[in-house]
């Protein structure tokens, strides 16, 4: 996994360098802040886990993908290296379930059924989207912990997806909330990628 994530975040890097303007740069950081202390609030779960907010299709939704994804790195990084918070051992699946699946799987979900539904219920469809990535990623910690030996495939989904089922709907209901007022107020700091998204009304 420590691999896999390595690649993915090399590849987002160099996207990241080319699609995000100089000016946008520092949004980066004051992302990372916000996910970080919306991370640290966490959620015991059995089997040995914990769980807590993600934020990854918040991040792209405000930075794009792979921008997102790096600041969702950053973010996972310091949890480990400054607060013990993942494991080091841990930071290449942490990276890719939380980072990699949350930003590119839920935002291309959304891309996607907001594009088959012509953009109706776009925010609607952002929650659920951010719902499934949380899921979505519980359910990869969770064979990651049986294919590693830790704890049995089936009490591991159980506990992981049981509890994330839930968390996520917090999720979806910040992210929705959190797009809402930057789009109301502050659209300047939504990434033109949300902004290409079809909504109801445009004559799309």
């Amino acid at each position: 996994m420590t691999a896999v994530s390595a690649g993915t975040v090399a590849y987002a890097a160099r996207r990241a360098e080319r699609d995000l303007p100089l000016e946008r740069v520092p949004l980066v950081g004051a992302t990372a802040a916000f996910l970080f202390a919306a991370q640290m609030i966490n959620f015991r779960v059995a089997a040995g886990t914990s769980g807590h907010l993600l934020g990854g299709v918040l991040a792209a939704a405000i930075l794009g993908p792979s921008a997102g994804f790096i600041a969702m790195t950053v973010v996972i990084l310091v949890q480990a290296l400054l607060f013990q918070d993942g494991g080091v051992t841990a930071l290449g699946a942490n990276i890719f379930n939380m980072g990699f699946l949350g930003c590119y799987l839920g935002w291309g979900i959304f891309t996607l059924l907001s594009r088959l539904t012509r953009g109706r219920a776009s925010m609607p469809l952002l929650g659920f989207s951010a719902w499934l990535a949380v899921v979505v990623a519980s359910g990869a910690c969770a064979v990651e912990l049986a294919l590693s030996g830790i704890v049995p495939i089936r009490p591991a989904l159980i506990a992981m997806v049981g509890v994330h089922s839930l968390i996520g709907l917090g999720e979806g209901t910040l992210t929705v909330a959190a797009l809402s007022l930057l789009a109301r107020w502050r659209v300047d700091l939504v990434s033109p990628a949300f902004a290409t998204v079809p909504v109801a009304g445009d004559g799309s």
